[in-house]
Order: C-alpha cells, then structure tokens, then sequence
C-alpha cells in the first residue's frame, strides 16, 4: 500500500491518477498533521512532492520523510534525492565530494575570508542565495566594490527570501509573455505589505556569502531530469537583457535542441547522487562544455507535458509522450518488492 500526500499540488493528483488507472492501491494521507506516522500504519511507503514555498513543508517535509525512512518505509524522495534540496551551500560541497563537474562556487562563513576572496577575485561573479527557485536570488556581480556591498550586508541585515521588487518584475515579465493575468501584477504589489508566509517563517539569509564563477554567453540552459533508467530533458532560454534562464518560461522541446553529453553526465551524476529523482541544470564554458548549476528533485510539471521523448541509459531515443510520474510510482513499487 502506498501513502500519497493528499493535495491539488505538484506532483500528487499525477501519482494518484496512475494508480487509479493501473489499479494500484493507495491512500491518501495528510502529512502536515500531527498524527501522520499513525496514517501510515499499513502502508510501505510515502510520497510526498514537498515544495520550497509552501511554510508548512519548509517546517516538516524532511523531518517526517526521513523520519519515516529511519523507520524503515520507502519515500520519495529520499535521503540521498532530496537533503540538498533547495540548498546550493550544501550542492556545492556534494558536487566537490563526488567530484560532480560543476560550475566552482565559493562559500564563506567568515566575513573577513569573504572580503579578502572579494579583493583578489576577478569579476563579474554570480551572488546567490542558498535558497529560492526559478532564478530567485540571483544576481550578476560585475564589480569588487558591488561583491563588497554584497558581503558587507550578508553578514547583516541579511537578505529576504523573497525579494518583492523582484517578483514584480517576474510577474510583470510573465505577464508581457501572456503566462500572467494582470491580477499576478496587483498580487505582487500586495505583497510589498504582506510577505509570503514561507518567507516570514525562513527569515533572513545571512550569516555566509556565496559567489559563483559566471560562465559568459549563454543563451539558454539545459535541464536534465533523470528517473531510474530514464531522462528527458527541456531546453531553457534566457531572459531578453539578462543572463538566467531558469523560470524564463521560453522553452524548447525538440530533441535536436537538447544536448546528449548533458544526459550522459547526468546519468553518471544520478549514479553518484544515488537519488531517485535528479533534475540538473548545465550551461557551457567559452569551449562549449557542459557543467552543472544546480540540482534538485522536483520540477514544475506542466512545464515538461510537452516533451517529445525520453533516453535510456545506453542513450537510446524514445519517440513519444510519457509518463514520469507512473515511472516514480513503479519505482517505488520495484523498491518495495525488492524489499520483501
């Protein structure tokens, strides 16, 4: 029996219709409250899409879910898929450890390290936070006297979650897109007064600077998403003006625009992650080699419906609509099998 968190979000009402469909037993349970371990009574394993944003998630998704790993229950994602999760401190230290290529970061606890790396570094740079998705606290530092200003209010006052002059630009952005209504303006207006409650509940990054090497001339990423013995992947363009493409909404799908040697690292990296879901960000160097920004688990699902296909891990192509949901239901199923 598997345990689903019951909810309209992510990717929850997907694995609750292919289980329906292929006559999978399942419950639905709430893991927000108080008494969840005892929802579980019966079942093998949990899944629960947790999100960055959501305040009750941010407080229990990890603690519940590990919890109930230690116990011996199946989740997703696991340990090993998600305890970086919406962390780029902690990907930076995983990528060195598993010698992942990735794009160098330079992380600093200290303030003085933090301004002598400032005063010999060579610039630009990218700033970011260790939290926020879809290019949320991302900034291109084009000068030492920019990363001092930086570093100097890193070890401050600190910086918000969420930025709300950002986030109207966002929306605004979105909405010249035609991927807005015009009310996702006025929210974002609202929000200068009241601040998400995720953000009221994270508080303030401060305390650590974290600086990016700044890899030029992209015009777009790839993002990678790795299930079991399967990938497919988008191709993501960058904003007009600006150097992220994460969260830019101006995507390709076609197979002849998504690079291969970023699914074969992607697998090999999956291999090394151990996880079940990795979902990686690669951009080029001036050589045209692919390296890893970020990683994470879980993905904005309406995003990837029009994908044209999918790898194996020989890289063979299949041609066609999937189902990657079903593939994280089975995979747990297989886990659970393999188990008794």
């Amino acid at each position: 029996m598997l345990a689903i968190h019951d909810s309209r979000e992510g990717f929850h009402p997907r694995w609750i219709d292919y289980c329906e469909r292929e006559g999978i037993p399942f419950k639905r349970v709430d893991c927000h409250g108080s008494e969840i371990i005892d929802q579980l009574q019966g079942c093998n394993a949990l899944l629960w899409h947790h999100s960055h944003s959501d305040p009750r998630d941010v407080l229990v998704a990890q603690k519940v879910l590990f919890a109930c790993e230690h116990a011996g229950l199946e989740v997703f994602p696991n340990f090993r898929t998600a305890w970086h999760f919406d962390d780029k401190v902690a990907q930076k230290y995983l990528f060195e450890a598993l010698d992942i290529p990735a794009v160098p970061a330079h992380v600093f606890v200290e303030k003085n390290q933090a301004l002598d790396w400032v005063q010999k570094a060579e610039f630009p740079k990218v700033f970011k936070l260790r939290r926020g998705a879809g290019s949320a606290g991302v900034k291109l530092v084009r000068d030492r006297a920019q990363a001092r200003k930086l570093v100097n209010r890193a070890f401050g006052r600190g910086f918000r979650v969420y930025d709300p002059v950002e986030s109207l630009k966002e929306r605004i952005y979105k909405w010249r897109l035609g991927k807005f209504p015009a009310t996702e303006i006025l929210k974002g207006l609202a929000r200068f007064v009241y601040p998400p409650r995720y953000s009221q509940i994270i508080g303030r990054e401060r305390g650590y600077a974290y600086f990016q090497e700044f890899l030029a001339d992209n015009d777009c990423d790839m993002r990678i998403v790795v299930i079991g013995d399967r990938a497919f992947g988008i191709r993501r363009m960058v904003r007009p003006g600006d150097f992220r493409a994460s969260g830019s909404g101006r995507i390709t799908y076609a197979r002849e625009d998504l690079d291969e040697r970023c699914v074969e690292i992607a697998f090999e990296s999956a291999n090394r992650l151990g996880g079940d879901c990795i979902a990686l960000d690669f951009v080029y160097d001036r050589e045209k080699r692919p390296w890893v920004l970020e990683v994470s688990y879980g993905f904005m699902k309406e995003g990837y419906d029009p994908c044209e296909g999918y790898w194996d891990r020989d890289l063979n192509w299949y041609d066609g609509s999937f189902d990657p949901y079903g593939w994280m239901v089975d995979l747990m199923q297989k886990k659970i099998q393999e188990r008794h």
